[in-house]
């Protein structure tokens, strides 16, 4: 197994942190417990880690790997090099239903893992979550903060945006914590690894999904505010008792269902300032 640092140093511009614990790996790569004949797409597969790892286990592996010396180290992989379908592109600007498509068995959904640079990981997760049709489930190696905002429920701190929008798409599971140590160089932070589960059927009804992540965007940008004044460019205060909402409540205290309701209320009522 392969995770030698020689020959690269970790780029901060790329967020790099490269893992090396083998038995944080072994419980990563049995959480996701890839399978010959699945349609395995690995982010940011850096020195090999999981890559190496999962190869052993299955026959083909597709990577997405942004840094050109990385991606050259993949292709001349001594024993995986044949199993890797290497794409060498940003993963935040990839159509992944194309990849699906462009794979042998597009028929068969994405099963997407990775140790995401940290610096991109929630628009990567966004990015993502517009591709869920086409993925099965998701595994990834996030911040640890992250990952309880991604779990978050109404009422807590961590609770935003991200979580929201996150339940809207996927079941959220955390997996494991991880700590710095396991990484090289160690980041400042612990890290978690979380698995996604795209909902075959979304578990709220909306209208506009654009209108749901404008929503909870100016709800949660000033997440201090009642939502009386953070919505009052989307909805007119009286909206809110016709929803059943109390129109002193903060962000926070609003679950999907809630945003959902407000959304749907925007789209039926065709305010533009909210983004519709």
């Amino acid at each position: 197994m392969s995770k030698t640092h020689l020959g690269h140093t970790a780029r901060k511009r790329f967020g790099q942190n490269f893992l090396h614990d083998d038995y944080v790996i072994e419980q990563i790569v049995n959480a996701i417990n890839p399978q010959t004949g699945e349609n395995l797409v690995e982010i940011g597969p850096g020195l090999g880690a999981l890559t190496d790892p999962v190869c052993e286990r299955v026959e083909a592996l597709t990577v997405v790997e942004l840094d050109r010396d990385l991606a050259k180290r993949l292709r001349q992989h001594p024993f995986h090099g044949d199993k890797l379908n290497i794409i060498e592109q940003d993963a935040l600007t990839l159509d992944f239903t194309t990849v699906k498509d462009n794979l042998p068995d597009p028929d068969k959904p994405l099963r997407v893992f990775g140790n995401l640079p940290y610096n991109i990981s929630t628009p990567l997760m966004f990015h993502l979550f517009d591709y869920a049709h086409s993925i099965s489930d998701m595994h990834f190696m996030l911040q640890k903060e992250v990952v309880t905002r991604l779990a978050a429920g109404p009422g807590t701190k961590n609770y935003g945006r991200l979580s929201v929008m996150a339940q809207y798409y996927c079941t959220v599971m955390p997996v494991l914590s991880v700590p710095p140590g396991a990484f090289k160089p160690p980041p400042k932070v612990d890290s978690a690894v979380v698995r996604l589960i795209p909902h075959a059927t979304p578990p709220v009804e909306v209208d506009s999904v654009h209108t749901l992540e404008r929503v909870c965007a100016q709800a949660f940008n000033q997440r201090r505010k009642t939502i009386r004044n953070s919505l009052k460019d989307c909805i007119e205060v009286s909206a809110f008792e016709t929803l059943g909402l109390n129109p002193g409540a903060r962000a926070e205290t609003l679950s999907l269902q809630d945003f959902a309701s407000i959304a749907n209320y925007v789209v039926q009522h065709g305010d533009p300032r909210c983004g519709t």
